[in-house]
């Protein structure tokens, strides 16, 4: 009894290190933001790498998504002789929710891994150790970098999803549905509201924000060698 009440405690006790580590590290991490040096080549550099490196997932993502809405939407509409309505289902699901989800979902499997290798392998090689010896401030020069790519592309590449779903369903309305083009691309902006486009646009800052700090502690956090990268 007493060595399962101090395994649960030992339990709990290391989560709320883990919550206190990870809560740390996005706190200096957003510090860094509001005091030199601002590291602008390698957030431009990572800019780079994680916005233009996802474009093809995304777009590869976003088409799929909209001829799969189409399709499975005009099955459903069909029998109430809504088909034409097919344009409405498909901007708004993937301004609100589909497109921000995919898309971090994407970028997630793409780029999370890559920081936390990345950042893994210095830990490793003790490069850390080495930019610390330098006065160089390593939460600031490789994490602080990686979150604002973050923040500000994945949004980016939520607005290429969206764009590439609703023309994927066009293409589907168009062709196989037959519904005429003006009225697919009028009903498709007149569904989508001011609140919608705001909206659609802080959920995935808010993931880019989660993207890059879980990256970011899972590779400050390595140990053991290339067994632990």
């Amino acid at each position: 009894m007493l060595t399962g009440s101090f395994d649960l405690r030992s339990t709990v006790i290391g989560y709320v290190l883990v919550v206190q580590e990870f809560t740390t590290l996005c706190g200096q991490a957003v510090a860094g933001l509001v005091r030199p040096p601002w590291y602008v080549r390698e957030t431009m550099y990572q800019i780079d790498r994680i916005g233009v490196g996802s474009v093809f997932i995304v777009v590869l993502t976003g088409m799929f998504t909209g001829m799969v809405l189409a399709l499975q939407g005009a099955v459903q509409l069909q029998p109430y002789g809504a088909t034409m309505y097919v344009s409405r289902l498909i901007s708004t699901s993937v301004v609100l929710e589909l497109g921000p989800v995919l898309a971090a979902l994407m970028i997630a499997g793409r780029v999370g891994s890559g920081i936390a290798s990345e950042i893994a392998s210095m830990k490793v090689t003790e490069q850390i150790d080495a930019l610390r010896a330098e006065g160089t401030d390593p939460i600031q020069k490789l994490a602080t970098t990686r979150l604002v790519a973050c923040v500000l592309m994945i949004p980016v590449l939520t607005i290429i999803t969206n764009g590439i779903a609703i023309f994927g369903g066009w293409l589907i309305a168009r062709l196989s549905l037959g519904i005429d083009s003006y009225f697919y691309w009028t009903w498709a902006f007149e569904a989508i509201e001011q609140r919608d486009i705001v909206l659609g646009l802080v959920k995935p800052a808010v993931f880019g924000f989660i993207i890059a700090m879980v990256g970011c502690y899972a590779g400050f956090q390595t140990k053991g060698g290339t067994v632990g990268v």
